[in-house]
């Protein structure tokens, strides 16, 4: 379905940092744009000059090069802005990413004509609470993880569901995953793999002993509050940032976030069962980047 309604007048091109060929990769693209005379910048994700631009409403759209990992930290960048993403695959895995790195020349002049759609993908929002008080909140693109810290030693934790207790889990610890977080660390950890236009949150637990080792999909519009108890360590990591430290007691808070990433997609939403067929068939390759 085309998106004729969004005329692109400023793009942003931005590389993955660490990647090495991302960056000339970036300024190749971005030498394309600018010959159909649209205004370009390109860059690291890191550059400030970049981001200013995003915060600041001047962009209509960003080209993210790199692998799922790009995507996800651009998706953080743009998704409370509304800017929608552009993926070039460099890296191994591409769940998120529908153009690898030598198709971007034919998708871009689709692109330029309007025949491309936005696929909107659900958020999360992360809350922690110690007592009546909220020390920090947080958006996700993949997932909330309540888990262990540096103690082998399993954590107690108490999921409930709008209010009503689910169940205590003794395990390593607990994801809170989205739909697109269900093809990421809730996949390894054994979790479904959920279309990605759905907006439930998806529970699975990790290493569970002696507790329910079945993965819940919580209805459309369902929050889960995620308490830790006992005295082992624990810790809250967030789309696998850094970790924040959790007490005995905390609460983290995770529902629906109050924006959405959005992607550009060329062609039939079927794009995501063949990426998935493809990705799944690499599970025997090591060694290899997902930046």
């Amino acid at each position: 379905m085309p998106d004729s309604s969004h005329v692109l007048k400023r793009i942003l091109v931005a590389a993955h940092p660490q990647m090495a060929e991302a960056l000339p990769e970036a300024a190749a693209i971005a030498g394309y744009l600018e010959s159909f005379k649209l205004t370009v910048n390109h860059g690291s994700l890191d550059d400030a000059s970049l981001r200013k631009r995003v915060e600041g409403g001047r962009c209509d759209m960003l080209v993210a090069v790199g692998g799922d990992g790009t995507m996800l930290r651009a998706a953080h960048l743009c998704a409370p802005h509304g800017v929608p993403i552009l993926g070039i695959k460099l890296g191994r895995l591409g769940f998120l990413i529908q153009i690898r790195g030598e198709e971007w020349r034919s998708a871009i002049p689709l692109l330029l004509k309007g025949e491309y759609w936005t696929e909107n993908r659900m958020m999360i929002r992360a809350e922690h609470w110690r007592g009546e008080e909220m020390l920090g909140d947080w958006h996700a693109l993949n997932e909330a993880v309540v888990c262990r810290g540096h103690f082998i030693r399993p954590l107690h934790i108490s999921a409930s569901v709008d209010g009503r207790l689910l169940t205590n889990y003794v395990a390593d610890g607990l994801i809170a995953a989205t739909p697109t977080g269900s093809t990421a660390y809730a996949l390894a950890a054994g979790g479904p793999i959920l279309p990605p236009e759905l907006r439930n949150i998806l529970l699975v637990p990790i290493a569970p002993h002696l507790s329910i080792d079945r993965a819940v999909v919580l209805s459309e519009g369902s929050s889960v509050s995620i308490t830790t108890m006992g005295d082992t360590p624990a810790v809250l990591s967030v789309d696998g940032q850094n970790p924040i430290d959790l007490a005995e007691n905390d609460r983290v808070d995770v529902g629906a976030g109050s924006y959405a990433a959005r992607f550009v997609r060329f062609g039939d939403p079927g794009y995501f069962y063949r990426n998935l067929t493809a990705h799944m068939n690499l599970n025997s390759l090591t060694g290899l980047r997902d930046e």
